[in-house]
C-alpha cells in the first residue's frame, strides 16, 4: 500500500495537519519518496513549474513526478520549497532519512544548495526514534539549523516518505520549531501503524468481528496536536471566513483574559473595542489578498511592548486541499529575544563597517568572504577584488614560510594569533599591521570562520622614530644628547676594557655665554651654538663622539693614545674659538671655552663617574681664569663633596637661624669718634664648624639663597637699631652689604621698605652698600631702584671701589653718597707708590663728586694718618676695632646728644 492508496478524505486530513504546522513554524513542509534505482542528477526545479499549477488546484497531488523520479507526495499549500531545493538533494535527503531510520548512520547533516541565491541550507537527517542516538549525538541535535529531515515508514519497515521542513526564506529553526516538526512526525507516523492496523482489521473481520479495539491495541496513542499546541508559548488562534474564531490555544485565553468558551463562535468587533477590531480584521484581509502568509505589527498586546515583551502576529490563509478559503491561522509570538538579538547584529554590523579597524573574515578553510571600510581604506582592495581569495594575496614577502607555519600552529592549538606583520598594499607599498587573528567555533567545537583585526602602524612607526630621535639627539644641534652620550660611553668603556684601552670624556662649557642670551637674545645665542656644534665636528677624528649636554654645555669622548695626543686634540678645540661668531646685523662675537678632562680608568669606571669628573675638572678650570683647560684629580672631588655639605647646610642654617651678625664701627679720622657701624654674617655650623662669607656667599649667590639671607640681615640689624635707640644708645647708622641679585629682584625696595616699616627703624639709620657689579646685568634699572631707596632717606654706599666694572659715566648717575676705598689698595698704601696714587685718586674723585670717602681695611698708624692727610673722612678696620658682638660695642656706642650724621 501507498499513497495513491489513501482516500482523499485521508489525505486531506494529511494535508490539514501539515499545512497548520508549516503555518506555526512559518515555513515549508513537503514529503519526498526517492526512488534509488534512477539517476538522481535530472534537476526537479523546471517540472517543478508545472507542477506548481498542480498544486494550486490540488495541493494533495501538487509534486508527482514521473515514475523513477523523486516523487513530492505532499507539501504544505504554501510551500516555496521548489525554489530552494535541487533534485538531486532531495534525493540525498531522503536516501539519508532512510539510512537513519533504519539505524545505518544514525545522525547526517546535508548541505542543500539555494538554486537561487547561491547560499546553502543545513539540514539534519534523524532517526526515527530519538532513543536510536548515540551518546553525544543529543547535543548535536541542538544546533542552529535550517531544515529538518525524517523518514516515516510502515510498520513492517517499508519506507512511506520522508518529512522534510524548512524555512521560508532560509532562516533557522528553533527548537520550539523543531520540536513542533518532529512531533507531526510522531503524529503521521502513527496515523500510518493506524491506516496499516485498519487494513488488517478489515482483511480479517471475518475472524474477528469484536476486534473492534484492536486498533488501540496494535496502535499507540496518537498524541492529541490540541496539547501540544496548548503548550507553546506563541498564541494560537483560527478564523473562519466570516472572522469567527473557531480555534485557540491556552495563550490567548491568557493573553487576552478570556476563556475559551467565551472566545470561540464570537468575532473581533464582539470581543474587542472598534478600533483594534477593525485593524484585527485589516490584518485578515492583508492575508488573504496576499495569498500567503504576513506578518502584522498588531496585538492585542501592542501597548504592553517593551524589551522584555516585543510581540508581533503572523496570519496565513486557511484553504482546503480543493484550493478554497476557508479561513485565517494567526500566530502572535514574543520576538524580545529576536529583536535582542537584531539589535546585536546591527550594533555589530555598525561596528564592523564604521570601527578604524581593518577586518576579514574568512571561512574556515581560509577565504575571504568580508571585509569592512577600513579594509579597503588601509589595503586599497575593495570586497569584491578579494572575495573568495586567499588572505596570501597581501602578502610582502617579508616573512618566510615558517613564520606563516608558527601562525597557523598557534592558532589552530590556542584558537587566536596575535603579532605583527608586514603585508602589501595594493599600490605595492609594504606596510606593518597589529594584527590578531581569532577562529570563531560552532556549537560542534568546530571551526567555523576565521576573523582577522588589523591595524596600519606605518603611521606610529613613523612618529616613534622621529620620538626616538628627539629622544637621543639634541634638537636644536642634532648632536647626540645626553642620554645616547651616556649610552656611547658605556659602550666605548666596554671594548676599552676588553682591549686594554684609555679614554678620555672631555667636558667643554662656553664663557659667560649667559651673558650673551641676557645681552643679545636667545635666538642670537642659539644660532651661535648651532655654528659651535658645526665648528667642533669638523675637527673630530674618526671614532670621536661629541654631545650637547645642554645650554652651553658639551662633551667630547675620545681614545686616549697618549697625554701628547690628548692635549693636542684639546688644542684642536680651542682653534674652533679663535675664529669670531656671527651675530645680527653683520656683529661677531668672541668666545673662549673652560674644559675639564676625566681619564678612563683612572678617573673612573663608568659612565657616570666619568662626566661627574669632567664637570668637576671643567669648574676648577673656570676658577683658575676661564679659558683654560683642566685634568680631573682626587682633591677635586673632594672639594665638590665639600660643596655639596656646605649647600645642604646652608639650606638648614636658613631655616633653623644659625647665622648671626657681627658690627664693626666705623671712625672719623679726624675727631675718632664713631659715626656708624657695619653689619657682617656670621656663620657658625654644628658640623662644619666657623664657615666664612668669602665661602659661603658665593654658594648662595649661585643656589638662589642669597635673596633670603640678604633679607635675614637687613631685618636682623634694623631689630638691633631698634633694640639700641630704644637704650638710648646713638648708633648713627648700621650698614649692610646688598648683592647685585639681590638688586635686581624687581621686589627688593619693597622688601626693604617693609622691613623698616614692621621692625620701626627710621630709614636715616639705615646704610646699604652696593658694589659697582650691580651695574653690569641692567645699569639703568640698578640706578632707577637705588633713586628710590635713596629717596627713602637710605644712605648708600659704593663698595669696593676701583676693584670691578668701573664706569664714571654711571658713576656720576649713581644716586650714592659714599664711596669705599678697597682694602687691596690699603694694604701697601704707605709702601706701594701705585698704591698711594689710586687711592689719592679716588678721594680726589669723591671730593669732586661731593661724595663722603670711607677706607675699609685700616691695620695701621700710619695708614690712618696717610689717609687722614689726604683728606679721607672715615675708616674701618682692625686698627680701630675688630667685628664684635652687640654687647662687646658699648664703648663705640656715643650717648652725646650733639653727635651729628656727617
Amino acid at each position: 500500500m501507498n499513497w495513491h492508496d489513501f482516500s482523499e478524505q485521508r489525505k486531506h486530513q494529511w494535508l490539514q495537519d501539515i499545512d497548520l504546522v508549516a503555518t506555526l513554524i512559518q515555513g515549508d513542509i513537503i514529503l519526498v519518496n526517492n526512488d534509488l534505482a534512477v539517476n538522481v542528477n535530472k534537476s526537479l526545479h523546471s517540472d517543478v513549474k508545472v507542477n506548481h499549477q498542480i498544486k494550486a488546484s490540488n495541493s494533495v497531488n501538487a509534486g508527482m513526478t514521473s515514475a523513477g523520479c523523486v516523487e513530492i507526495v505532499l507539501a504544505s499549500s504554501s510551500s516555496h520549497a521548489f525554489d530552494y531545493w535541487q533534485h538531486n538533494e532531495l534525493a540525498q535527503l531522503d536516501n539519508k532519512a532512510q539510512a537513519a531510520s533504519d539505524g545505518v548512520g544514525g545522525y547526517f547533516e546535508s548541505d542543500a544548495i539555494d538554486s537561487n541565491k547561491n547560499g546553502r541550507l543545513r539540514v539534519r537527517c534523524l532517526p526515527l526514534e530519538r532513543e536510536d542516538l548515540e551518546d553525544g549525538q543529543e547535543n548535536k541535535f541542538k544546533l542552529n539549523i535550517s531544515g529538518f529531515a525524517k523518514a516515516l515508514a510502515w510498520p513492517s519497515g517499508v519506507h512511506f516518505a520522508t518529512l522534510c521542513a524548512l524555512k521560508n526564506p532560509p532562516l533557522l529553526l528553533n527548537d520550539t520549531m523543531l520540536k513542533l516538526v518532529n512531533l507531526l512526525c510522531d503524529h503521521l507516523q502513527l496515523k500510518l501503524n493506524q491506516e496499516s492496523t485498519r487494513v488488517q482489521f478489515i482483511s480479517s473481520s471475518l475472524d474477528a468481528p469484536n476486534d473492534a479495539d484492536a486498533i488501540s491495541r496494535v496502535a499507540p496513542q496518537a498524541m492529541d496536536l490540541q496539547v501540544f499546541i496548548d503548550s507553546l508559548e506563541e498564541h494560537v488562534w483560527i478564523k473562519n471566513t466570516d472572522g469567527v474564531y473557531v480555534f485557540c490555544n491556552r495563550r490567548v485565553e491568557q493573553a487576552w483574559g478570556r476563556s475559551k468558551h467565551d472566545i470561540l463562535g464570537r468575532t473581533d468587533l464582539e470581543l474587542f473595542d472598534e478600533k483594534i477590531a477593525n485593524r484585527f480584521v485589516e490584518g485578515d484581509k492583508l492575508a488573504i489578498a496576499q495569498g500567503g502568509p504576513v506578518i502584522v505589527a498588531e496585538c492585542q498586546d501592542r501597548d504592553l511592548q517593551s524589551q522584555s515583551t516585543w510581540l508581533e502576529t503572523f496570519k496565513s490563509p486557511a484553504i482546503t486541499a480543493e484550493g478554497l478559503l476557508v479561513g485565517v491561522i494567526g500566530i502572535t509570538r514574543n520576538i524580545a529575544k529576536h529583536k535582542a538579538a537584531e539589535e546585536q547584529l546591527n550594533l555589530a554590523a555598525t561596528v564592523f563597517s564604521n570601527t578604524v579597524e581593518g577586518v576579514v573574515i574568512t571561512d574556515r578553510k581560509g577565504f575571504i568572504t568580508e571585509v569592512n571600510s577600513a579594509f579597503t581604506k588601509i589595503t586599497g582592495y575593495e570586497l569584491d577584488e578579494v572575495k573568495g581569495k586567499n588572505p596570501n594575496l597581501l602578502s610582502s614577502g617579508h616573512h618566510d614560510k615558517s613564520f606563516y607555519q608558527k601562525l597557523w600552529n598557534t592558532l589552530l592549538i590556542q584558537g587566536r594569533w596575535q603579532g605583527e606583520i608586514w603585508n602589501r598594499r595594493k599600490n605595492g607599498e609594504v606596510y606593518p599591521q597589529e594584527v590578531i587573528i581569532s577562529a570563531v567555533y560552532d556549537d560542534t567545537n568546530t571551526i567555523a570562520y576565521f576573523v582577522a583585526v588589523f591595524t596600519d602602524v606605518s603611521v606610529q612607526r613613523k612618529t616613534q622614530a622621529k620620538l626616538d630621535k628627539l629622544i637621543l639627539l639634541d634638537p636644536l644641534t642634532q648632536l647626540p644628547n645626553r642620554t645616547q652620550f651616556m649610552s656611547r660611553i658605556e659602550n666605548a668603556i666596554y671594548y676599552a676594557k676588553q682591549e686594554g684601552t684609555q679614554l678620555a670624556v672631555v667636558f667643554i662649557d662656553v664663557d659667560f655665554f649667559k651673558h650673551i642670551n641676557d645681552s643679545l637674545g636667545h635666538v642670537v645665542g642659539d644660532n651661535i651654538l648651532v655654528e659651535l656644534a658645526n665648528r667642533l665636528s669638523g675637527i673630530l677624528h674618526p671614532g670621536a663622539v661629541l654631545s650637547r649636554l645642554g645650554g652651553d654645555e658639551f662633551s667630547l669622548l675620545t681614545n686616549m693614545l697618549s697625554t701628547e695626543n690628548l692635549i693636542a686634540i684639546v688644542n684642536r678645540v680651542y682653534s674652533v674659538f679663535e675664529a669670531p661668531f656671527n651675530c645680527n646685523n653683520n656683529q661677531s662675537i668672541r668666545l673662549t671655552a673652560s674644559m675639564g678632562l676625566a681619564l678612563y680608568p683612572s678617573d673612573g669606571l663608568d659612565n657616570d663617574c666619568l662626566l661627574r669628573h669632567a664637570d668637576a675638572a671643567m669648574h676648577r678650570a673656570k676658577q683658575n681664569g676661564r679659558n683654560n683647560y683642566a685634568f680631573y684629580t682626587e682633591a677635586m672631588t673632594q672639594e665638590s663633596v665639600r660643596l655639596l655639605q656646605l649647600q645642604s647646610a646652608l639650606h638648614e642654617a636658613l631655616e633653623m637661624k644659625r647665622f648671626s651678625l657681627v658690627y664693626q664701627p666705623k671712625v672719623d679720622l679726624n675727631t675718632l669718634e664713631t659715626v656708624g657701624f657695619e653689619a657682617l654674617i656670621r656663620w657658625n655650623d654644628p658640623n662644619l664648624g666657623n664657615v666664612s662669607p668669602v665661602v659661603f656667599i658665593p654658594i648662595a649667590e649661585k643656589n638662589g639663597l642669597i635673596n633670603d639671607i640678604g633679607l635675614w640681615v637687613i631685618r636682623e640689624a634694623c631689630e638691633q637699631g631698634v633694640r639700641w635707640l630704644k637704650q638710648g644708645k646713638s648708633f648713627h647708622r648700621i650698614a649692610v652689604n646688598v648683592a647685585s641679585l639681590q638688586l635686581q629682584r624687581n621686589s627688593f625696595v619693597d622688601d626693604v621698605q617693609q622691613v623698616l616699616r614692621e621692625t620701626g627703624l627710621p630709614a636715616k639709620h639705615l646704610e646699604i652698600e652696593v658694589t659697582e657689579s650691580c651695574m653690569l646685568q641692567n645699569p639703568t634699572e640698578a640706578i632707577i631702584e637705588l633713586k628710590r631707596l635713596r629717596e627713602m632717606g637710605i644712605t648708600l654706599a659704593m663698595d669696593d671701589f676701583g676693584t670691578g666694572y668701573s664706569s664714571l659715566s654711571y658713576l656720576k648717575k649713581l644716586p650714592i653718597n659714599k664711596l669705599k676705598i678697597d682694602r687691596s689698595f690699603i694694604k701697601s698704601i704707605v709702601e706701594d707708590a701705585n698704591n698711594a696714587a689710586i687711592a689719592k685718586a679716588v678721594i680726589a674723585l669723591g671730593h669732586a663728586l661731593n661724595l663722603h670717602i670711607i677706607a675699609e681695611g685700616v691695620e695701621t698708624q700710619e695708614q690712618a694718618d696717610f689717609l687722614r692727610l689726604n683728606a679721607c673722612e672715615q675708616a674701618q678696620g682692625y686698627y680701630f676695632s675688630r667685628p664684635k658682638l652687640p654687647c662687646e660695642l658699648d664703648g663705640f656706642l656715643s650717648n652725646s646728644p650733639y653727635v651729628k650724621l656727617p
